[in-house]
């Protein structure tokens, strides 16, 4: 690997984002949090019934997840109002949380098993997000502006016949626009290299 003269910490910091570290992990310990939650019934038919099924099983997932005991829940109304979230994420927009109910009330496609899976690797996937942007926002607000400058030079050496061009045309400008943005996509562009890998 290409090293700038100036020290930034870069290889280090593409250590700690690699995805067997940040996605892989976090997705383990919500495949972990799915097998040891609670035996639930194949189907669920009445909404309330849903939506106390999605708000403990959401607390269960961020707890294995985040590694809590107990959690920091504030109320259930929140709870849900994030598990909504996540289900219309998942299912189609502002009626996902209904197109979900509806699989778990019919067992089509899979119904509950198949909602509360999704809703785990959703949660699993905004977690490790989070993770890896406050890793790469750390590090960036430590350097020095030459230090920055530096490490852009630095990942554009070691990775820039990976990127897609836009990001690397005109002297990389989009990538020097926006680095730390380009950074948080590196676990998933390594995750899909060692994947066709394979």
């Amino acid at each position: 690997m290409h090293r700038a003269t100036t020290d930034t910490g870069l290889h280090a910091l593409l250590e700690q984002l690699d995805p067997a570290r940040t996605l892989e992990q976090t997705a383990a310990r919500a495949d972990e949090a799915m097998i040891s939650f609670r035996s639930c019934p194949a189907q669920v038919t009445q909404w309330r019934e849903f939506q106390a099924l999605s708000v403990e099983f959401l607390r269960h997932v961020e707890g294995r997840v985040l590694r809590l005991r107990g959690g920091p829940w504030v109320s259930f109304e929140h709870d849900w109002g994030r598990c909504a979230h996540l289900l219309m994420t998942e299912f189609g927009g502002s009626s996902g949380d209904k197109a979900a109910f509806e699989l778990a009330r019919t067992g089509n496609e899979g119904g509950l098993y198949h909602v509360l899976r999704k809703l785990a690797s959703r949660l699993a996937e905004e977690y490790a997000g989070n993770e890896i942007r406050a890793r790469i926002s750390d590090w960036w607000n430590r350097l020095t502006v030459t230090q920055k400058f530096a490490a852009m030079d630095e990942y554009l050496a070691a990775f820039g016949h990976v990127l897609p061009s836009e990001l690397i045309e005109d002297t990389a400008a989009r990538l020097r626009a926006s680095f730390p943005k380009v950074l948080a996509q590196h676990p998933y562009l390594m995750q899909r290299f060692r994947q066709l890998g394979r």
